[in-house]
């Protein structure tokens, strides 16, 4: 990296803003420039995060483009419901643009161009085909509702419907009495995503809730990757000379595909560093370093996808569910001990065992 120009963030999505933001407040001597393509910073994402997932001493970072904050969640199965008392956290991205806006000078960030020189890249996914994935796929709706919805907490898992596609849920945030963003999400081995067809699932969906729908405020649609194996090697070769954060670091929790916790975390860590120089193999190690922590993770992806018929895969959620809340939440912070892991595969196999074992061992 160079000492004479500004430390140059290709890409202005959650991880670019982020480390933006960081080095705005932690180290305002440094000269930096944030570079997005697009017209605006955040992209068009609701980004959601427990409690647990972002450290006490980092959440000043992304408190000021939290939306809503609810004080527990609910999940749905065919044999399962519960209330877990986790509180669960929304951010918006326009509220992310507004915030880098008025954070950074006009001389740190630019809009509707592409970057002459990349030192930080956070420009989304690149080398995927080096991982062994599945995926997780979504569309999410945001409505009008013409009167109140009745929800009190978020829904985070509803899976008592048609298991298309693999394991499917759909997941609802009550944002007002009567504004609820309703996201139909599923676990696939297949990344395309029909969004219209999917418009009607959530549709029909909402009818059969009984929530009558006045008008359709926004849509956003994704589609993240679950990792299952593969070669870090080969997706981050050793002696890059570029400085990788967000999905294209491979920063993102290996079965939910939700990067906001590693993103918070990368942005400090790098605000923090005394040499930026240095930045291409610190990150790389601590994505290696991240890759080998959570191999467990990557075992229960390849449980999910592999030993259980797609129809079936929500047995493995509803059995998961079936553990206390603290675990769960430790799950969700990739915070998992061995005796959480020890107790994640005890019990009846929610799979066949011949196939469950298949799976764990390849």
């Amino acid at each position: 990296m160079s000492g004479a120009q500004p430390l140059t963030i290709a890409g202005g999505g959650l991880a670019g803003c982020l480390t933006a933001l960081a080095l705005a407040k932690l180290r305002p001597e440094i000269e930096f420039l944030l570079v997005e393509q697009t017209e605006s910073f955040g992209g068009n994402h609701i980004w959601s995060f427990f409690d647990a997932d972002v450290a006490a001493e980092n959440r000043w970072l992304i408190e000021p483009i939290i939306a809503r904050i609810w004080d527990g969640y609910d999940v749905r199965f065919p044999k399962r419901a519960r209330t877990l008392p986790t509180r669960y956290n929304s951010t918006r991205s326009e509220l992310l643009d507004v915030l880098v806006r008025e954070r950074l000078r006009p001389d740190q960030y630019r809009l509707g161009t592409t970057a002459e020189r990349i030192d930080i890249d956070a420009r989304g996914a690149a080398n995927l085909d080096a991982l062994e994935l599945g995926w997780q796929k979504f569309v999410g709706r945001e409505y009008r509702l013409e009167r109140p919805h009745g929800l009190a907490r978020p829904i985070v898992m509803d899976a008592c419907v048609d298991q298309a596609d693999g394991y499917r849920f759909v997941y609802c945030l009550p944002f007002a009495e009567d504004r609820l963003l309703i996201e139909d999400t599923y676990y696939s081995t297949d990344p395309a995503l029909d969004r219209a067809e999917i418009g009607m699932r959530i549709e029909a969906y909402a009818k059969a809730q009984g929530w009558r729908l006045a008008a359709l405020e926004k849509e956003e649609a994704g589609v993240l990757p679950v990792a299952m194996g593969g070669d870090f090697d080969a997706f981050w070769p050793e002696g890059d000379r570029t400085a990788r954060i967000g999905l294209r670091g491979g920063f993102f929790h290996p079965t939910t595909g939700y990067s906001l916790p590693d993103a918070v975390r990368i942005a400090l860590l790098i605000a923090r560093q005394p040499d930026f120089s240095a930045l291409p193999a610190l990150l790389r190690a601590e994505a290696k370093r991240l890759w080998k922590a959570r191999g467990f993770y990557r075992l229960l992806d390849k449980m999910l996808f592999r030993a259980a018929a797609p129809a079936e895969r929500y047995r493995v959620l509803e059995h998961f569910y079936r553990l206390d809340a603290d675990l769960i939440e430790r799950f969700y912070a990739a915070k998992l001990t061995f005796p959480d892991k020890m107790r994640i595969l005890s019990g009846k196999p929610p799979v066949p065992l011949g196939r469950a074992l298949k799976a764990l061992v390849g």
